[in-house]
């Protein structure tokens, strides 16, 4: 099978990492890539890691020549600049996974509360699907023309909070989120807040109240459990690049040992390749998950206060963005769902 993609936006760090992921791809042959700030350059200049890369020269944003040749693109836009690409795309005959937010909102006045735009493409909003592979019907990724990529914090989320919302094991109104994220979160563009001296041995909530991803989790839990409901969430920057670390507590409306817990998260996880949930008395850390398409879940009892405290961990860059946007391409174009992002974890 030979595969033919494009890559808007490839200067940023998602960008980079697709090129990363799919150049090991026999199968994968990369089109074109574009970049507003880096039109004209080489991705080997944009970065010097791609330099045993593909050959690939980044074209201008607005230059979509390329998506004709394509059977699918993949948008690592900004948010709002995405919607303008996105139906062109689309109308040029080629399928799309969009990494933004543009378009995981199913609700435009939703998007328009908490990004402060209006949706310049609401018609597609229904049309989208939320591709979390793990708990969306994965025929509806396989049957569409658009994928919303999941959010980075969301997927670290809602991996580890599913299995609590089917029966809804937990009382909805006690959901808080603490989640931890590297740097790179914050995109490249350069910001004084990611500034080595701002970030290294220090570390500090940002957004805690009211953070952008807090819809997108509100919805994927609502659709899980069929009920409306609000979460508690807060992000945090840590000084390092790469990770997130989530941990959520929960009060559960129902008795169950901790064997029960346990048992409960692995029969949900059973047949998912990326997701691991580790043995009791094991704690996940981002430097297990490094570089990889991996979810690493730990379901912990605390028998004192009768709460549940669940931990999960992913790469951002992969699980968070790239790898689950391959991930979610293999799905719509029937190939083995973990083609090209099967590599292990990196360590130390």
């Amino acid at each position: 099978m030979s595969i033919t993609v494009g890559i808007q936006g490839a200067s940023g760090y998602t960008g980079g990492e697709l090129v990363r992921l799919l150049a090991r791809d026999p199968d994968i042959e990369i089109k074109f890539v574009t970049s507003q700030r880096f039109a004209g350059q080489p991705m080997s200049a944009i970065f010097p890691h791609l330099t045993s890369g593909p050959d690939l020269v980044c074209t201008p944003l607005n230059d979509l020549s390329g998506v004709a040749d394509c059977d699918l693109v993949f948008c690592a836009l900004p948010h709002v600049t995405s919607m303008e690409v996105v139906p062109e795309i689309l109308q040029r005959g080629a399928r799309v996974v969009d990494l933004s937010a543009d378009f995981r909102l199913t609700d435009k006045d939703v998007y328009q509360k908490w990004y402060g735009e209006s949706h310049k493409a609401s018609q597609l909003l229904m049309e989208a699907v939320y591709g979390l592979p793990e708990l969306v019907d994965r025929s509806k990724i396989k049957n569409t023309r658009l994928v919303a990529n999941p959010g980075c914090y969301p997927t670290s989320v809602l991996l580890a909070l599913a299995p609590l919302m089917g029966d809804i094991l937990i009382d909805l109104n006690t959901i808080v989120i603490d989640s931890k994220s590297g740097t790179s979160g914050a995109g490249r563009s350069p910001s004084q807040g990611t500034l080595f001296s701002e970030v290294n041995e220090g570390f500090r909530s940002y957004k805690a109240v009211g953070h952008r991803h807090t819809p997108e989790i509100e919805q994927g839990l609502q659709q899980l459990s069929g009920e409306k409901l609000n979460v508690r969430f807060s992000p945090h920057l840590l000084p390092q690049s790469r990770g997130i670390l989530t941990t959520c507590h929960v009060r559960p409306n129902v008795e169950k040992s901790g064997d029960e817990w346990q048992n409960l998260f692995n029969d949900f996880y059973a047949n998912e390749e990326f997701v691991r949930v580790l043995e009791p008395g094991n704690l996940p850390s981002t430097n297990y998950v490094r570089g990889s398409n991996y979810c690493y879940i730990s379901v912990i009892p605390d028998l004192r206060t009768g709460w549940l405290v669940v931990v999960a961990t992913i790469d951002n860059l992969v699980k968070g963005a790239a790898g689950q946007a391959i991930q979610n391409m293999n799905i719509m174009l029937g190939r083995k769902e973990g083609a090209g992002i099967e590599q292990l974890p990196l360590f130390p």
